[in-house]
Formats: structure tokens, C-alpha cells, sequence
């Protein structure tokens, strides 16, 4: 008869751990990884910063608008597509002052953090990615502070910022996976400007807190008062009976970066 080899061990056959069979364990994984090594930096709870990933720091957002200044002032017959692209980065450069904000508001909310008896109390928490979550990052770096980065694989937009601290830099591939570790820790969210994602993730804490399917105090700021009334027209779906006005409670609208910091002290102190 002939001699067989030894069958690979289950935990070892990459084709069974992709397939949709394991997907249960794949799960798992992203709820077990994460946790050891979170635990392994005595990271308890975080303040966790949501916003876009297409909002530029003011030194890229320059760069670019002077780049399609420069193709006009050169083109004699510059198209309608480039005075387009011309207002966009106009405008991108315009809000680029919430990436400066968010630098501020994160290295300011580290600074303090540092100062209490625990010092892993209030880790910064990001998706992980560039614009307002790199900026997130890069304020607890520059507080020489840890930051946490929880990224998602996408075909598009999200790597890692240079600015996570290395052992708090994770991956995801299931976004249900990748919530749950927003929310599980977080004792603070603060949502910038952002588009499709950012509202998902606003919308769905807000869910939870207003269901009370999250029962712990967490304080929710909305940075940027213009921007977020001009998205969501609150007292519209107050008034249409959508919301009640008590709901208006779950959230505190800011602008400043000192602002937001001194409520959410207030708020955290408590």
C-alpha cells in the first residue's frame, strides 16, 4: 500500500481558513487579535476620532491647488474640467483647517490624558487611514503619546498613517468587526466633516446611545458646527417627529479645538 502524508493540520490550510466555511473563525480572529494585543498595551479605553480620509493637511491641500494654478496660468485655452478641479481644491484647501483642528484638539486631549495616575487612560482611536484620521494620529504623536489605528481593507483611500503607534496599528476586513472595537472601548467620539463612512459610523453611535444599546456615559461632539447642520437638519426630523427633542441631548456641537477639549474634561472628569 502506499504511504500517505500527513494531512495539514486545519488551523494550517490557508485554503479552509479563506473559505466561506471558516468565515466564522475569521471573525473571531478580528475580535481576539485585536483584544490580546490591546490588552498587551493596557489600552482600556479610548477618545475616538471619525472623519474623512479626503481632507488634506494645509501644506498638501496648498501644493495642489498651486498645481492646477499653474496649468491654467500656462494652458492659453485651459478647459471647463480644469477651472472644476480649480474650485474643489479651493475648497479642499478651506477645509483644511479641520485637519489642523483635529492635530490640535487629539494632542491636547493626549497632553491631559498624560498628566492623570493611569496613563494609558484615553488612548486617541482612529480609523487608521490619512486625512482627519491621520490627523487624529499624529496629534497624540506630536503629545508623545500611543494612538491606536483600526484600518479597513479597501480597494481604495485606507492605508496605514505613519503616525499609529506600531503595536495599536491593526487591519480589518469585516466593518462590523472594526466597529464593535471603536465602540467597545470608547469613552468619547468626536465626528469631523466626512463623507459616506463617517456618517454610517456617526449615525449607527448615536443609534446605540439613543437606544440605550450602549448604556455607558459617552460624550459625542460633532466638530464643526456648519458643516454637520448643513448635512443633517436635525431639528427637521425633530420636527417632522423623527427624533424627539431630548435627543438633542446625545451630541454637543464645537468649533474650536479648546472647546471641544475643555468639554470633554468636563464631561470625562465626571
Amino acid at each position: 500500500m502506499r504511504k500517505l502524508k500527513k494531512a495539514v493540520k486545519a488551523y494550517y490550510d490557508m485554503e479552509f481558513l479563506n473559505s466561506v466555511e471558516a468565515r466564522t473563525l475569521r471573525i473571531l480572529a478580528e475580535y481576539i487579535g485585536p483584544e490580546t494585543k490591546m490588552k498587551k498595551e493596557h489600552v482600556e479605553d479610548t477618545i475616538v476620532f471619525f472623519g474623512s480620509a479626503r481632507i488634506k493637511s494645509p501644506e498638501v491641500a496648498k501644493k495642489e491647488l498651486h498645481t492646477i494654478e499653474s496649468k491654467i496660468a500656462k494652458n492659453t485655452k485651459p478647459k471647463k474640467t480644469d477651472f472644476e478641479l480649480h474650485a474643489h481644491k479651493r475648497r479642499m484647501l478651506e477645509m483644511s483647517s479641520y485637519y489642523t483642528d483635529c492635530v490640535e484638539l487629539s494632542r491636547l486631549v493626549t497632553a491631559w490624558a498624560k498628566t492623570l495616575s493611569d496613563k494609558n487612560k484615553y488612548v486617541v482611536c482612529s480609523g487608521g487611514g490619512p486625512g482627519i484620521m491621520e490627523a487624529a494620529n499624529k496629534g497624540a504623536y506630536l503629545a508623545n503619546g500611543k494612538s491606536m489605528g483600526l484600518n479597513i481593507s479597501l480597494p481604495f483611500e485606507q492605508y496605514p498613517n505613519p503616525y499609529i503607534t506600531p503595536a495599536l496599528n491593526f487591519e480589518f476586513n469585516y466593518f462590523f468587526m472594526r466597529k464593535l472595537w471603536f465602540m467597545h472601548l470608547a469613552k468619547a467620539l468626536i465626528a469631523f466633516p466626512g463623507g459616506f463612512g463617517t456618517l454610517d459610523e456617526l449615525l449607527e453611535v448615536l443609534t446605540l446611545v439613543q437606544t440605550k444599546k450602549v448604556l455607558k456615559k459617552m460624550p459625542i461632539i460633532l466638530y464643526g458646527s456648519e458643516f454637520w447642520e448643513n448635512i443633517i437638519n436635525f431639528k427637521a426630523l425633530e420636527y417632522d417627529g423623527m427624533i424627539s427633542k431630548n435627543d438633542f441631548e446625545l451630541f454637543h456641537y464645537s468649533d474650536t479645538p479648546r472647546e471641544a477639549f475643555e468639554y470633554l474634561k468636563s464631561k470625562l472628569s465626571k
